[in-house]
């Protein structure tokens, strides 16, 4: 019985790791297939900013939302529904 409880946590423990949440990078969030459609479709202007490239392994999500006053939830729910 302990065997199935661990292996639920672990398993738990792997889906948490694997989703997308407002500390995650950009750099991180853009090697999933389809991420940069879905960051097309909440207008992120990074996808195209020059500097941004530059900087995405410390760009984390969460304050890219906030910065740009795009809804934080609606696009987290929407990237772990795809990935």
């Amino acid at each position: 019985m302990v065997a199935k409880n661990s292996s639920k946590n672990t398993n738990k423990k792997a889906e948490a790791k694997n989703k997308v949440a407002e500390e995650t990078v950009l750099a991180e969030i853009l090697q999933k297939a389809g991420a940069e459609e879905i960051l097309a479709k909440y207008e992120l202007p990074c996808l195209s900013c020059p500097f941004a490239k530059m900087e995405m392994e410390q760009l984390k999500i969460g304050d890219l939302c906030r910065q740009y006053g795009i809804d934080c939830q609606s696009l987290l729910k929407d990237l772990n529904k795809n990935f």
